[in-house]
């Protein structure tokens, strides 16, 4: 039994302009299986209800025996052709994913690979149409893990289906995104980077009150002791390549040969990195949020990580990708802060803050689960372990030979791809905050 969780009809177009994992752009295949980006928020009376409609749809495919076990041995893509390919059709066209009409070839078409697209869309990966290792752990959830990962959202949901305010942030961590709301529409959309598994981002309301440009970043004093140290042990040039600066109590500056690295003796000092996109860990644009965490959102010189599923890599703090949007969009009732003046102000390098006013609420959440009114179902991986689900990944897979394959498929891509020319990753970025 198929069930199409895509509603027909939907109007609104993907932008191109934004080349990010979270959303698909939509597919030559049937415009009613295409995902859009939605432009109602996940925190939402709308998305509340939506999400309700998915629980009663999901209850029925349960009840119907869910879908089908993908045992693939080998990564899948356009031309394969393998009996496990008209398995996927069908594990597919129960989810909505594939239109049942398609059939069930054994050939991996073109067909297949939009409904692999669409999966990945609602799944917050990247929009390949390759099944590889983590799209076939995706596909292989239960679907009554599914339905459990619903029920338990909802939850989470409810508490924010309220008046939020008129103008709002919502950071949803799993998901590595955020959204501006204004009006009850979603204003901005942008992919971001959160904390890891050890250093989680934490769930909470504030408010963005003030906004740093050029801002320095004074390393917190946890991560002198577990990053910077065994940095510095390990190449002595580490400060001098990222523009650091060391400063004792009386805030004369030190040298670096002056310490003693195979001690704590560094935690005695104040190290601040000069402001500047090209190392900055905060990038050009620091957020200010009060909150008893120590953690804020900001740029980042290291804007490649954008386009990777796995952006979990902070020590808490929210990176937030195309953040002179996401600025101009909290300073849009501010006079003399238009766009070109933010422009200005970043290229002159000179350090700026000022203040919103009045203070834009921000929600920091934690939804793996969510459905939209167009009938889209999203999923997002529980990075936290906060579901209380467990392990949900396939052991249906030969792991082996699919991380050979992948290997080889991420140097391909790494080698071709145009979008990010030159990007070299730094180990600056992964000690951010706190």
């Amino acid at each position: 039994m198929a069930f199409n969780f895509a509603l027909p009809g939907v109007a609104a177009a993907g932008d191109d302009s934004f080349n990010q994992a979270e959303w698909a752009q939509g597919y030559d295949a049937d415009e009613h299986l295409a995902v859009h980006r939605s432009s109602t928020p996940v925190l939402s009376q709308a998305t509340f209800d939506a999400t309700s409609g998915a629980i009663a749809r999901y209850q029925s495919l349960v009840s119907a025996g869910g879908w089908p076990i993908v045992r693939a041995e080998r990564v899948l893509r356009l031309g394969s052709e393998s009996d496990v390919v008209v398995t996927l059709r069908r594990r597919l066209a129960a989810s909505g994913d594939l239109d049942p009409s398609a059939g069930d070839s054994p050939v991996f078409d073109s067909f297949v690979d939009a409904g692999v697209r669409r999966f990945q869309a609602r799944h917050g990966l990247q929009q390949t149409g390759i099944v590889d290792k983590d799209t076939l752990s995706a596909l292989n959830v239960p679907a009554d893990v599914r339905l459990r990962q619903l029920q338990i959202n909802i939850v989470r949901l409810k508490a924010f289906s309220g008046n939020l305010g008129e103008r709002f942030v919502m950071a949803n961590i799993p998901a590595a995104a955020v959204e501006t709301v204004e009006n009850g529409v979603v204003a901005t959309h942008h992919v971001a980077g959160v904390g890891r598994f050890e250093r989680q981002s934490p769930v909470m309301m504030t408010k963005a009150t003030d906004i740093d440009f050029n801002p320095f970043w004074t390393v917190p004093a946890s991560i002198i002791k577990k990053d910077l140290i065994p940095r510095m042990q390990s190449d002595p040039n580490y400060l001098t390549e990222h523009k650091i600066r060391i400063f004792d109590k009386a805030g004369n500056e030190v040298q670096a040969t002056q310490i003693n690295w195979s001690s704590d003796d560094a935690t005695h000092y104040m190290f601040r990195q000069d402001p500047g996109s090209d190392v900055n860990a905060l990038g050009v644009v620091r957020i200010n949020i009060p909150n008893p965490y120590g953690v804020y959102m900001h740029d980042t010189a290291e804007r490649g990580l954008f386009g990777d599923d796995f952006r979990y890599i902070s020590s808490g703090c929210i990176r937030v990708q195309d953040v002179r949007d996401y600025v101009a969009w909290l300073l849009k009732y501010t006079p003399g802060w238009d766009r070109q003046h933010i422009n200005d102000v970043i290229n002159s390098g000179q350090q700026v803050k000022v203040q919103l006013d009045p203070p834009v609420p921000v929600y920091w959440v934690y939804i793996t689960a969510w459905a939209t009114p167009d009938g889209i179902i999203q999923f997002r991986d529980d990075i936290y372990q906060r579901d209380g689900l467990g392990s949900v990944a396939s052991d249906a897979m030969e792991p082996s030979q699919l991380l050979k394959e992948e290997e080889a498929l991420s140097q391909s891509h790494t080698s071709q791809s145009p979008s990010q020319p030159g990007v070299e990753r730094t180990n600056l970025p992964e000690m951010d905050e706190q």
